[in-house]
């Protein structure tokens, strides 16, 4: 927690000249702890996916098997998602210390998790609409090469589903009085302190959705082969669009929330933010607590009291919350 922001109090106006004056070592990356591997697990990801797409479609246009090919075109949406997130990964990467954006980057992956939440739910749509239609109109099933097809497509969505498997996520808040870093001096980067990191979970949904849709899928052309209730497959493809849908509510629900820093009900950071403050003998009057990047915070702490005491003093009482990462105080005395 490098990273404070000063209003000054009338009688320490002198701190604010000597931050003006140094405003390049001022630096504004919020990406979370796990960025780069993210990264690089997501264009793992889109490799393995796309590569199988290719050979699928491939393999359909050569054999003359539709099911394959509709099967290869359905990855390619897949990869066109997980494409998005990489893209995103990369371009909060490389502007992670581009000053235009006022609070950085870190909040990219949320944007990105939106939008691959809304092509999720248009393929929960797409997937709901071809299921009716194949139910008015049944149409033969090759049942062996299908489920050929989906346990190969499974299999495929399992490891990717592995390689995008957050093992790093982090619950809460960390805690402590560690002053290994300098958190007065802007002259250094943030890195996360955990978080969740929405991008990666809209990949990991993305992959989870199509192993679902490859289960379901089996069990139906396995039930449908033995007692002919070829029926059964479309029914399993509006049961699976539901489940994505619900998935993709979720996704955007959560993402949504955090662009418009919108403070979670279980979130307890500005109730820690309340009680050290007040352990000072000071009244909070005004707080702003808003998501800055997965693991990073930003708040906007305006402090009454009847003994003011520079801003310097309540940063480094607010410095035992590690996810803090960008603090704004303002102190003013209380009115005799």
């Amino acid at each position: 927690m490098s990273d404070h922001h000063t209003h000054p109090h009338p009688h320490d106006r002198h701190q604010d000249h000597a931050h003006i004056a140094q405003p390049a070592l001022h630096e504004h990356v919020f990406l979370g702890e796990g960025h780069a591997r993210n990264e690089r697990r997501t264009w793992i990801v889109i490799a393995v996916t796309a590569t199988m797409m290719v050979v699928e479609i491939v393999a359909g246009n050569v054999y003359g098997s539709m099911a394959l090919v509709a099967d290869g075109w359905h990855m390619s949406t897949h990869a066109a998602a997980m494409l998005i997130a990489a893209l995103a990964y990369s371009y909060a990467r490389r502007h992670a210390r581009n000053h235009r954006f006022t609070f950085g980057t870190g909040k990219l992956g949320d944007l990105a998790g939106f939008t691959s939440a809304i092509v999720l739910a248009m393929i929960a749509l797409l997937i709901a609409w071809e299921s009716i239609m194949r139910l008015r109109a049944p149409i033969a099933i090759n049942f062996r090469e299908a489920i050929l097809i989906a346990v190969i497509g499974l299999a495929v969505n399992l490891v990717c589903a592995w390689l995008l498997k957050d093992d790093h996520h982090h619950h809460g808040h960390s805690h402590g009085h560690d002053h290994g870093h300098d958190r007065h001096d802007g002259g250094h980067d943030h890195h996360g302190h955990g978080g969740k990191d929405q991008n990666l979970r809209a990949a990991y949904v993305h992959v989870l959705a199509d192993a679902f849709t490859s289960v379901l899928a089996i069990l139906a052309l396995t039930l449908g082969s033995l007692y002919g209730w070829s029926w059964l497959d479309p029914v399993m493809g509006v049961v699976g669009s539901l489940v994505i849908a619900n998935w993709s509510w979720s996704l955007i629900r959560d993402t949504g929330a955090t662009l418009l820093d919108y403070v979670p009900e279980d979130e307890d950071l500005p109730e820690e933010i309340r009680d050290i403050v007040s352990r000072e003998g000071a009244e909070i009057v005004d707080l702003h607590v808003w998501q800055l990047g997965p693991g990073h915070h930003g708040a906007i702490v305006s402090i009454l009291t009847d003994e003011p005491k520079a801003p310097s003093y309540y940063r480094e009482k607010l410095a035992a919350i590690h996810d803090l990462s960008h603090v704004t105080v303002e102190v003013e005395a209380r009115a005799a």
